[in-house]
């Protein structure tokens, strides 16, 4: 269920003069409140300016969610098994389907201020009991700097942190661009774009913004990035945020937690060279030892007995009751692991790590996270219920950019912190009794045996890239997808059940819809290339045409998904009113079909970004796949995730790489 969207994002970045390299906020004055210095962006057109005219998520008809379910069932299933579905899906069709569309549809208009899917959704995920990382916390790995010397971890973290601070209050400020998909950005990411939507009325102003090919899309879940944590609750988890803004970070090492003021108490920003002394001050205590149990680790375990052990824990004292609260309440979590290198030539023990690692310098269970390495290696770890990848990547994307493109602490920087500015900087501490020692060994040993039995293979291609897809003309995510089929179909000889997320932000409180990738079209592909007789092979020009077939199919899909037009989340909502009213749940969720469908063996996600150098995610079933991956225009890249004993992940990975090989082959034989 991971989610990272199919839309690239050319949002406008701030530009600054260049004497902001000269450390112009680097003293300890008031020049810090400077708006220049306070914001990231400043937009013409307000963050939620499209958020009241944005169009609702639609709801498909049954006939096209039948026809469009059968279609993608079809290639995992043989002939007596697809007309078995086929009865199933007609009755359906005709008898509970039409009742419970009835169901869907009258709640849905008695609450038009969000979508069909939003609440179902985020239930889902606050009721799973199973621990977050690998299941749900998904992983972004950001490339370093070009220049040595920023990345070290001082430096690499204190340029995070300003520039994090500067996203969030251009985001409660409004000034922050509105997220929008350019089709065409040199007509509409413009000032006279902006200029023109800003007059016209609030109510119409996405519809305005389509005459541009402009699509504004939803911007709801950035209230969920700061001041937020996931807190474990019995049978179903729910999501605090702070109703006061925070002043304060979350900053850990060696599994020691430090709250630490970046806010001024007149809501401003603090001075670059005074969040690098602070910072520095927490590094100052890297020889503190790592506590024998340290509680990070508990939110790395099963839901409801963190629940329970959480409890315990604020009961114990008003000591551990006030840490809790500083915790819960920080904008957003800084995990100095002074240890961690990151080596070229070999990514997985680093991927491994940040993915879930040992889960001493870690709290799972906040908005997300920032991981910054001994190298200056960094990454964003995020709790999934809350968002999807849409607001997360934009910000990783545009932190990035400004970190490497025009920083504001350099390696001459002065740090600045004082003893009167010590109580800036708090260490919080627990009382701890045999209770909560016992959860954190038996959470310690439970994850110590999960993370083992985790493999991750990873494979780079220089061969396919959007070059040569271009040159062909097929979607490259489309290559990357069918390469993924013909690497499942050589190895284990069959097609089974694969998820690609797609994005449906282009809808009020849209989430996400499942694109299936495996089709009629790349089954007869890979049967062509695995399953025939050499003197029954077609020609290369042959097998060119079934892939841009393949490709065109694959785009017809993502472009339902997007649209709010694909099976999977109409079928889900269906199923939920059913639940709700105590209704009998229809064959159609109990056929064979239903179950193999949605038995995602292959799962993947695409990340399409400059400032990626990996992306991963764990298996959503125990014999499954978790597949990270990129196209970009020299190359592509997969991380594959799998347990020991379960899929071969490694083997899958090696099957990949031939995939690949015959695919380039393929398309640059003319």
């Amino acid at each position: 269920m991971k989610c990272f969207h199919h839309f690239k994002f050319h949002s406008k970045f701030c530009s600054r003069p260049h004497l902001y390299l000269n450390n112009k906020y680097s003293t300890r004055t008031r020049e810090h409140c400077n708006p220049e210095y306070q914001f990231l962006q400043n937009s013409m057109l307000p963050s939620m300016y499209f958020q009241p005219s944005l169009p609702r998520l639609p709801i498909p008809t049954i006939e096209k969610t039948c026809e469009r379910y059968l279609k993608s069932v079809k290639p995992l299933l043989i002939d007596e098994g697809y007309r078995k579905t086929q009865d199933v899906v007609e009755k359906f069709k005709i008898s509970s389907g039409p009742q419970l569309q009835k169901i869907l549809k009258d709640r849905d208009s008695k609450n038009k201020h969000t979508s069909y899917i939003s609440e179902p959704w985020f239930d889902m995920y606050l009721r799973d009991r199973r621990s977050l990382p690998i299941n749900y916390n998904p992983l972004i790995v950001m490339k370093q700097d070009t220049r040595p010397e920023y990345n070290n971890i001082l430096i690499r973290a204190a340029n995070i942190v300003v520039s994090t601070l500067r996203f969030y209050k251009s985001l409660m400020q409004e000034n922050l661009e509105p997220e929008i998909f350019h089709l065409n950005p040199k007509k509409s990411d413009t000032d006279l774009f902006r200029k023109i939507t800003k007059i016209a009325p609030v109510s119409i102003a996405t519809y305005v913004a389509y005459a541009f090919k402009a699509f504004p899309l939803d911007m709801s879940q950035y209230k969920g990035m700061f001041n937020a944590t996931r807190i474990p609750e019995l049978d179903k988890d729910r999501i605090f945020v702070s109703p006061t803004p925070s002043r304060h970070i979350l900053v850990m090492l060696n599994g020691n937690f430090y709250a630490v003021d970046v806010i001024d108490e007149d809501g401003n920003i603090e001075s670059p060279n005074v969040i690098l002394g602070r910072i520095k001050q927490v590094l100052r205590s890297k020889n503190i030892l790592q506590p024998d149990y340290p509680i990070g680790i508990l939110t790395a375990g099963n839901r409801d007995k963190w629940a329970m052990l959480r409890y315990h824990l604020t009961k114990i004292s008003s000591k551990n009751e006030n840490s809790m609260k500083l915790i819960d309440s920080a904008l957003f979590c800084l995990c100095l692991d002074v240890n961690t290198k990151y080596d070229h030539n070999d990514p997985i023990p680093l991927v491994k790590h940040y993915l879930v690692g040992d889960g001493i310098n870690r709290w799972f269970d906040k908005s997300f996270s920032v991981f910054v390495g001994k190298d200056g290696i960094s990454a964003v770890n995020f709790e999934h219920s809350w968002g999807d990848g849409v607001c997360i990547l934009r910000y990783f994307n545009e932190i990035y950019k400004e970190i490497t493109e025009s920083p504001f602490v350099h390696p001459n920087t002065t740090a600045h912190l004082n003893d009167s500015e010590q109580k800036s900087i708090r260490s919080l501490e627990f009382d701890l009794d045999d209770q909560i020692k016992k959860g954190v060994e038996e959470t310690r040993n439970s994850l110590n045996n999960v993370v083992s039995s985790l493999n991750i293979a990873f494979t780079r291609n220089p061969h396919i890239n959007k070059k040569l897809c271009k040159a062909n003309n097929v979607s490259p995510d489309a290559i990357i997808q069918l390469a993924f089929q013909l690497a499942y179909r050589q190895l284990f000889g069959k097609y089974v059940g694969t998820y690609e997320s797609c994005s449906t932000a282009a809808f009020r409180h849209g989430r996400t819809e499942t694109m299936r990738p495996c089709t009629i079209e790349t089954k007869n592909f890979c049967d062509s290339i695995v399953g025939t007789k050499p003197n029954e092979r077609l020609s290369n020009n042959e097998l060119r045409l079934l892939i841009q077939k393949c490709s065109q199919k694959h785009n017809e899909l993502t472009k339902e998904a997007a649209m709010g037009q694909g099976f999977d989340r109409h079928l889900f909502g269906l199923k939920h009113v059913a639940e709700l009213h105590d209704m009998k749940i229809p064959n159609l969720y109990q056929d064979s079909a239903y179950q193999i469908m949605n038995y995602n063996i292959i799962s993947t996600s695409t990340l399409g970004s400059p400032a990626l150098l990996a992306g991963s995610f764990g298996p959503v079933v125990e014999d499954g796949l978790g597949i990270g991956y990129s196209i970009q225009n020299d190359e592509c890249g997969a991380v594959v995730t799998s347990y020991e004993g379960q899929r071969d992940g490694k083997a899958f990975v090696d099957s990949l790489n031939d995939a690949f090989k015959k695919i380039q082959i393929i398309l640059e034989t003319k």
